[in-house]
């Protein structure tokens, strides 16, 4: 049985889908690579998560105890803008049991034009101009998610999105917020 944020998550992903899913669907046909992630699920991810606008080191220790979504990003990617919103509202729902790190890879001119355009949110934007946190995490494309459970330790990856990947998120943020997750071996997501 579906619990309340799992459904609340898998409608805020499907409003977003219409834009997701047309973005992912034209990336899949030009990059048909499959993910490889650098980690597995259980796996203690790296620490570095970039540098707040005000130029604070962000890293995963600071959340520990939550539930960590680390999404990678950038203004150009259609997939990406569309999520922002997404995980916007997962955050003001969850509040302090989980935290969005929007991590941004352009330059640090651009990111702070981004962070004034978009305003106060709950999400914390981060900004990997160097691409030192996205090496580390072995991101090779974006929109590039990884969800962190309390425990410290990578519960989820996925890089693309689309309407099949919406009941899997869902769940797994939801089990990570609650504290149910048993971690089994899944598939990664492929390229979108």
């Amino acid at each position: 049985m579906a619990t309340p944020i799992s459904r609340l998550i898998a409608l805020m992903l499907l409003l977003a889908v219409g834009v997701i899913g047309a973005g992912a669907a034209r990336s899949a046909e030009a990059n048909d690579v499959p993910f490889k992630p650098k980690f597995s699920i259980g796996d203690t991810p790296p620490t570095s998560l970039g540098m707040a606008r005000d130029g604070e080191a962000i890293t995963t220790s600071q959340y520990a105890g939550k539930v960590l979504v680390v999404t990678f990003w950038a203004s150009w990617c259609a997939p990406c803008r569309a999520e922002i919103p997404v995980l916007e509202k997962i955050q003001q729902f969850a509040k302090d049991r989980l935290q969005v790190v929007a991590v941004n890879i352009e330059s640090r001119d651009m990111f702070r034009e981004l962070h004034r355009k978009l305003g106060t949110m709950a999400i914390k934007f981060t900004n990997d101009e160097l691409k030192r946190a996205a090496g580390a995490f072995g991101v090779s494309g974006i929109p590039h998610m990884i969800i962190i459970g309390k425990d410290g330790k990578i519960i989820g990856m996925h890089r693309g999105y689309s309407e099949k990947l919406i009941p899997r998120l869902a769940k797994e943020i939801d089990q990570a917020l609650d504290q149910e997750f048993l971690p089994v071996t899944l598939e990664p997501t492929p390229a979108m």
